[in-house]
């Protein structure tokens, strides 16, 4: 199995470096293809990588890929509104933005991956699905799963397995979806579950539903059983042989500036700075000896960035030159704990050398670290 994996890898890797006449006519029809990588942002940028690159008039693919834990937010998402960023910092679980569109999801190994690859005519989410469902029930009969007009797969008739996302390009098209296997769910309901409140959005909203493990219903299956199973039914709908070339996302040799687009997904200014314009307003309550202190904040965050930032404190809590560089500190700034962080502590060194000033700022200060 290694040394065909081996072939695999040497036969791909020779003909993506020959002409594409030679490529396709060496691999016509169809391509089945499974990343080795469990980096998000690698199998994401094989999925821009093949819809940039493939000629899929040629040739249609199906690419197949699995992740360590990681929260995927659609292309016009609000990561602040669509998931707990603080427990993702704690439990060191990727965040990432794809270039589809669609809600956010949680991956990590007990979760499968699959990406259709077509040209935009041929491009039919419904099929696919249905190939996904047909497969299941090849290697499961009795498993009750089905297709809805939402285009997610139901287990049971009310469970989600599968949910489902796209994009279309000027000739190219890919449509990807998950497959819930034997994802950690009380991991996936906290990740996916936002503490920010009073934030108003125009970005795409998630729709929650109730999920169960394919497992749960059959703790006999494996996720190699499924990848294949879908992998069959994949190249008999396609007529092609039942062959899954393995990859390796990280080969500049066989993916041509393939780390450059893993960079760029990675980057503050994708992942965060491509969120739609937002804005917050609430009410920090600070606690402050025998007291609460009612602190208003309203802020508009564009590009991931606060355009607009006031903060209404009681007269005489801080002194206002202080106060008035920390909201023009904060404005033009990253919505970021870690650049706040080091704006406040900056402005702490210049802060008057009295302690009671110091319990202040600190309070206010990591009350509006924790808006981020």
């Amino acid at each position: 199995m290694v040394l065909q994996s081996l072939k695999n890898c040497l036969w791909l890797s020779c003909i993506l470096r020959t002409p594409k006449a030679c490529f396709w006519s060496t691999a016509s029809g169809g391509l089945i293809i499974q990343s080795v990588s469990n980096d998000v942002y690698q199998n994401l940028a094989v999925e821009d990588w093949i819809h940039d690159h493939m000629d899929l008039e040629k040739q249609q693919v199906l690419f197949l890929w699995r992740n360590s834990p990681a929260v995927v937010i659609g292309r016009h998402q609000n990561p602040w509104q669509e998931c707990n960023l603080r427990l993702l910092r704690q439990k060191n679980i990727k965040l990432a933005r794809r270039r589809s569109g669609g809600g956010t999801v949680y991956h990590d190994l007990g979760n499968i991956n699959l990406t259709f690859f077509t040209t935009r005519k041929k491009y039919e989410r419904m099929e696919n699905l249905k190939l996904v469902v047909k497969a299941l029930k090849a290697l499961r009969p009795q498993l009750d799963v089905h297709v809805t007009d939402r285009y997610d797969i139901l287990l049971d008739r009310q469970y989600k397995i599968s949910g489902t996302a796209a994009k279309l390009g000027r000739t190219s098209a890919y449509h990807h979806c998950t497959l819930l296997c034997n994802a950690d769910k009380f991991v996936l309901s906290s990740v996916l579950k936002s503490p920010y409140k009073g934030l108003k959005s125009n970005a795409t909203p998630s729709v929650p539903a109730s999920v169960k493990n394919l497992f749960e219903e059959d703790p006999s299956l494996t996720s190699e059983m499924l990848l294949d199973a879908i992998a069959k039914e994949y190249a008999m709908q396609h007529q092609i042989d039942h062959h899954i070339t393995v990859i390796n996302p990280a080969d500049e040799t066989l993916l041509p500036g393939i780390s450059n687009k893993t960079k760029e997904l990675q980057t503050w200014e994708w992942v965060y700075g491509k969120t739609p314009k937002f804005s917050v307003s609430t009410c920090l309550n600070i606690a402050y000896k025998d007291s609460v202190l009612d602190v208003k904040v309203n802020m508009d965050v564009k590009h991931g960035r606060i355009e607009v930032c006031n903060i209404d404190l009681p007269e005489q809590w801080l002194p206002p030159g202080l106060y008035s560089e920390l909201v023009k500190s904060l404005t033009g700034s990253k919505f970021c704990p870690n650049e706040t962080t080091t704006l406040v502590t900056t402005l702490l060194r210049v802060c008057p050398q009295d302690d009671e000033l110091h319990s202040r700022w600190s309070l206010l200060c990591e009350n509006m670290i924790m808006l981020m």
